[in-house]
């Protein structure tokens, strides 16, 4: 294991946690007013934000990047891929209960998740694309 791997596999810990309770508060914010199914998707689009530059800012302690931000997704799409597989095994396969299938699911595809985030937020920029999501901001109020 890599010099820091472990704190950083912590600090990543940390920031589910803390992009779970952000989706669930802003899914239960959004609810009374939009359809369960907007409620869902703004709240985890919002969230996935919000995660992405946690991500950056805690666990790895790097910079965002447009690159970063715009493979960032990718983290989730595999985490929603190894954790409905898991469901299906766990309980169509291997009947346990659907209760606690998606908890043991889910600390499965943690692993994964951290090796791909790891890869996408600390992997070198090519020269010429990494401009940082705040010298973008930075560049198009001055623009403006």
């Amino acid at each position: 294991m890599k010099p820091g791997t472990a704190a950083q596999m912590v600090r990543f810990a940390l920031v589910g946690v803390v992009n779970t309770g952000t989706y669930y508060g802003l899914y239960l914010l959004f609810l009374p007013w939009v359809p369960y199914v907007v409620a869902h998707i703004t709240a985890f689009l919002l969230a996935m934000v919000g995660s992405f530059f946690l991500t950056s800012y805690f666990t790895y302690r790097t910079r965002p990047t447009w690159r970063k931000f715009l493979l960032f997704p990718l983290t989730n799409a595999a985490n929603f891929v190894i954790t409905t597989t898991g469901m299906y095994v766990l309980v169509d396969l291997l009947g346990l209960s659907s209760t606690w299938a998606p908890l043991i699911a889910a600390a499965t595809a943690i692993p994964v998740t951290f090796v791909l985030s790891r890869t996408i937020m600390l992997r070198p920029e090519t020269p010429g694309t990494a401009e940082s999501l705040g010298e973008s901001v930075a560049r198009a109020t001055e623009t403006a």
